[in-house]
């Protein structure tokens, strides 16, 4: 495994920048989420994956990319959770509190008053 990585390192390094962008544009998306359904589907998938990669079953070149498939997944998903959390934090911070996007405040309120310039003139 430490042979993958250190011959790989810049695909990991890429897969994990990629993860990044898609975290990042993932809290913009206003696309439906994925049903409980197929995120069942998908994690038994997964599981299957990462099983048939521990136990070794499937051999040469095919099982040196599915242990590649793996090792490049993980940094893609540690990527896209930086990504959405750094995205969140930043609209957090940026966006104006709820209640005063919402009502701002009135002249009488408080708030800056601005004097009419008109007023007290006699014309």
């Amino acid at each position: 495994m430490m042979y993958m990585i250190s011959f790989h390192w810049d695909w990991l390094l890429a897969s994990l920048l990629l993860g990044f962008c898609m975290g990042w544009i993932a809290v913009v998306s206003r696309v439906r989420s994925v049903t409980p359904r197929w995120t069942l589907i998908l994690s038994v998938l997964a599981a299957v994956l990462v099983a048939l990669a521990l136990t070794r079953i499937v051999p040469g070149r095919f099982g040196y990319w599915l242990d590649l498939l793996l090792l490049m997944f993980a940094p893609y998903l540690v990527g896209c959770a930086i990504g959405s959390l750094l995205r969140e934090w930043v609209v957090k911070r940026t966006a104006p509190p709820a209640q005063e996007a919402l009502h701002p405040p009135l002249e009488g309120e408080g708030g800056s008053q601005q004097a009419n310039p008109h007023e007290g003139r006699a014309g």
